[in-house]
């Protein structure tokens, strides 16, 4: 009996269960489409993920608070400076809130790529990261291929090279 009511709430829509608006959000799957990012930089330059086919995008979540994350800032700039005029552009969404705007430009003052403030963002389906530092690297036909987090030290250029370097040249 107990069964059947069940299945009568569930069948009905009476009973139901978080879905995904209420739960975190899912990371982004490798191998998809990435999701779609839309969001004004620090300087006011409209950025929308989905206007960058043919390039490779690393989007690279991070805070001012997070000494990993600013760590991998210098590391994504160098590699950033070596790779940009083969296709390869650089978005740093910061999780800070919108009040520590000065910190976040501050930050990004000894960097070549842009930033933005999750919080501004107007279209976000990669969700608010469960940890940072993520970065995320995107192909030039819009695919998700690869996350990388670090688990005790900052990601390498060698890291980003091996993921990188092979997808450069390949957007078509």
């Amino acid at each position: 009996m107990q069964r059947n009511l069940l299945l009568t709430l569930l069948v009905t829509g009476l009973f139901a269960f978080p879905g995904p608006s209420s739960l975190a959000y899912a990371e982004a799957e490798i191998g998809q489409p990435a999701p779609s990012l839309v969001a004004p930089e620090l300087d006011g330059t409209a950025f929308d993920l989905g206007t960058l086919k043919g390039k490779i995008v690393i989007v690279h979540f991070w805070a001012t608070w997070c000494p990993s994350c600013r760590e991998e800032m210098g590391i994504l700039d160098a590699f950033y400076r070596k790779n940009h005029t083969r296709g390869v552009e650089v978005i740093a969404p910061s999780v800070d809130k919108s009040r520590k705007r000065d910190e976040v430009r501050d930050v990004m003052k000894s960097v070549a790529f842009p930033a933005t403030l999750l919080d501004d963002a107007t279209v976000n389906d990669f969700g608010k990261p469960s940890a940072i530092p993520v970065t995320y690297i995107i192909d030039g036909k819009g695919i998700l291929r690869a996350r990388l987090t670090p688990d005790q030290q900052a990601i390498t250029e060698n890291e980003l090279s091996d993921v990188v370097q092979p997808l450069i040249g390949k957007a078509d």
